[in-house]
């Protein structure tokens, strides 16, 4: 099987995405998490901190709630907002203690049955779980469940944790925990409740992120900081990779599961999924984009008359670019926070007119103009493309491109909704093609140099990145073992057919 086949192959494993619009071209991150402990109206309080985090995920939301005596769990399709709006919902979701989950699939598929927190009933008593990212050996470890008795009913990587801990001959629930995350390979973050803790995971390499907050006296857990920004909250630090904290009325105790390495923390939380308003890892996410525009304009200069950002993600880095350049920084695109995520256009004709829902040209800025266009990355160059021409229908003289992050050459299996390799512009194009193909004077990326530049994290180490960079590099930070074992059953058929074929 070739490589970018088994790309493919494996890609259509993970996601299955059904209804999601053939030209949308954004990339999307799996989930956003929050969990609160020990506090009143703690359901309320997860909801509100699970708006901040609706960015992560638009699909799906819910919320799992303890009053003391019983676990309480809501989970809906669609927006935070519509499903946890209403003045009752305290009254739905009682208690002192609460986790939440927004969700975009990248494993499993779009049903109400994979929206988390998922919920069992263990012997060691209820737990609820909510998971941000992906399980790169959630495949192997289904497999084995199942051949050994266990009935799942759904098929999200994060059922297979429950299924860990329900099998874990350990006594005590911590070590129950222990047992089974020690199974697990790829980037996540957990956060789980039990009748007595809140518990929160980060993975080994601290891929995904999560952090941990304090709301008058009482612990907050939430994959970024604008979360604990929405309810007040201090922020305290961030869990470290590889630590696991336990949160209970005893206190907070931080446990290290796994062996120590090094933190590669991913580096797309900067380039696209964390909002700006969020410090990840000790890092302003704003000043980062804007520091990559800086670095973007110093080696991809161009004579032109305006910058113009696509928003809402090209913002930073073209506030960078024209700092840096002394270019005028205008807002030639506006865009419409009116459209939900899942129109879909029923004809070919009327989507390429769809761009115009969400981005609508100010005339008034582009005309006559030579456009410095920043974007925050380019995936397949579909909406690119459609931008670019609708720029110039408005009169643009001149349309310059600019990627405030390197090319993206390799699919993600970490929790980054992102196509196959030969659907990857970058990856399949040379720079002429790419120019040509996207109608535009000129084409420019960012470095990969630029990017850790913008990062403050020193030259990169080719032997020990200090970040997850595989979209750009090719080099992934752990085994893929379901992806190993797809290609190995790829190219056995392949054989096998060629056995066939020859005899």
């Amino acid at each position: 099987m070739n490589p970018q086949s088994s790309d493919r192959f494996v890609s259509d494993v993970y996601a299955q995405h059904g209804g999601r619009d053939p030209d949308d071209d954004a990339l999307r991150l799996e989930c956003g998490v929050f969990g609160v402990f020990g506090t009143p109206d703690a359901s309320a309080i997860t909801a509100l901190g699970l708006h901040a985090l609706q960015h992560r995920g638009q699909e799906a939301c819910g919320i799992a709630a303890f009053d003391g005596q019983r676990f309480h769990t809501e989970r809906h399709m669609g927006h935070v907002g519509e499903a946890f709006g209403g003045n009752d919902l305290v009254d739905r979701l009682p208690g002192t203690a609460a986790i939440g989950h927004t969700r975009y699939s990248t494993a499993g598929g779009s049903f109400i049955r994979n929206v988390q927190p998922l919920f069992a009933d263990l012997q060691a008593g209820g737990v609820a779980l909510a998971h941000n990212g992906n399980l790169t050996n959630f495949l192997h470890l289904r497999e084995r469940l199942v051949s050994d008795g266990a009935i799942f009913q759904s098929t999200s990587d994060s059922e297979v944790i429950l299924h860990l801990l329900a099998r874990s001959r350990k006594a005590k629930f911590v070590d129950r925990f222990i047992d089974a995350i020690q199974q697990l390979e790829g980037g996540y973050a957990l956060v789980a409740l039990t009748h007595k803790k809140l518990i929160g995971v980060r993975d080994p390499l601290g891929i995904r992120p999560l952090v941990l907050g304090d709301l008058n006296g009482k612990a907050v857990l939430a994959s970024e900081t604008a979360a604990l920004d929405m309810i007040g909250a201090k922020f305290v630090r961030d869990i470290e990779n590889g630590e696991m904290v336990v949160i209970s009325e005893k206190g907070i105790q931080s446990l290290r599961p796994f062996p120590a390495q090094k933190a590669r923390p991913c580096v797309f939380e900067y380039v696209y999924f964390a909002r700006p308003d969020s410090v990840v890892d000790g890092r302003s996410v704003y000043e980062v984009r804007k520091r990559m525009g800086r670095r973007l304009a110093q080696d991809s200069a161009v004579e032109a008359d305006v910058v113009v950002p696509v928003p809402d993600s090209g913002v930073p880095a073209a506030l960078g670019y024209a700092q840096e350049s002394g270019i005028p920084y205008e807002l030639g695109i506006i865009r419409s926070h009116f459209v939900g995520r899942t129109f879909i256009q029923p004809t070919q004709g009327v989507r390429e007119l769809g761009v115009r829902m969400k981005h609508s040209p100010n005339r008034a800025v582009l005309e006559g103009k030579r456009v410095v266009l920043i974007d925050d990355s380019i995936v397949r160059g579909t909406t690119s493309l459609k931008i670019v021409r609708m720029v110039r229908e408005a009169g643009a003289k001149e349309v310059h491109l600019r990627s405030a992050s390197p090319p993206i050459l390799w699919p993600d299996f970490y929790g980054i909704d992102m196509p196959s390799r030969d659907q990857l512009m970058a990856a399949t194009k040379t720079m002429e093609e790419m120019v040509k193909l996207l109608e535009v004077d000129s084409l420019g990326f960012l470095s990969i140099d630029g990017l850790y530049w913008a990062l403050e994290a020193g030259a990169r180490d080719p032997l020990n990145p200090q970040f997850t960079d595989h979209y750009f590099t090719g080099e992934y930070p752990t085994r893929l073992l379901d992806r190993e074992i797809a290609e190995g059953r790829a190219n056995t058929s392949e054989r096998q057919l060629s056995f066939l074929v020859s005899a």
